[in-house]
């Protein structure tokens, strides 16, 4: 993926039989999708002009510019949208897009390494991290939560996680 592309949203298949789709969005404020201009494939290569219909379950009803059919629809099912980062807006301090959070090295608090972000989850009760490592059998799933993540410097590169111990 393009490094100034950041994902805002998911075709999830068509709506209805005349060319709807459902978007799913992964903005903060879901309608916002729509304002950011043309959405963009994730390599930059194709734009996506989409107008939103209506709220539908799991998602938003949406038109995109020159699908006109059910089977034009279904045919983007799986297409990640993205938005150069210059057309979002700043964020607070305390706020990050989950694209700047992977690829972070994560430290202890004493400063040894623990592993990288490699991705950021988010099912409805807040953004997890996944964290590979080698001190674990498997990768860290952890909450990014102000207790959890004290300090995150995207400029540096890294974040400092205070891992629980397994006995709490």
């Amino acid at each position: 993926m393009t490094a100034d592309l950041i994902c805002v949203g998911a075709i999830a298949g068509a709506f209805g039989v005349a060319g709807e789709v459902r978007l799913k969005s992964f903005c903060s404020e879901p309608t916002d999708i729509a304002a950011y201009g043309p959405l963009l494939s994730e390599d930059g290569s194709h734009e996506y002009h989409v107008t939103l219909t209506r709220p539908v379950a799991g998602g938003l009803g949406a038109r995109i510019k020159g699908v006109n059919t059910k089977e034009e629809a279904d045919a983007l099912r799986g297409i990640t949208l993205h938005v150069p980062r210059d057309r979002l807006p700043s964020l607070p301090d305390d706020e990050f897009y989950h694209a700047d959070l992977i690829g972070l090295s994560a430290y202890d608090p004493g400063g040894e390494l623990i592993g990288k972000v490699t991705a950021v989850y988010n099912h409805g009760a807040g953004d997890i991290l996944e964290i590979s490592t080698s001190r674990h059998k498997s990768a860290l799933l952890l909450p990014f939560t102000l207790a959890i993540v004290p300090n995150v410097d995207v400029a540096a590169g890294l974040i400092v996680v205070d891992v629980p111990d397994e006995s709490e």
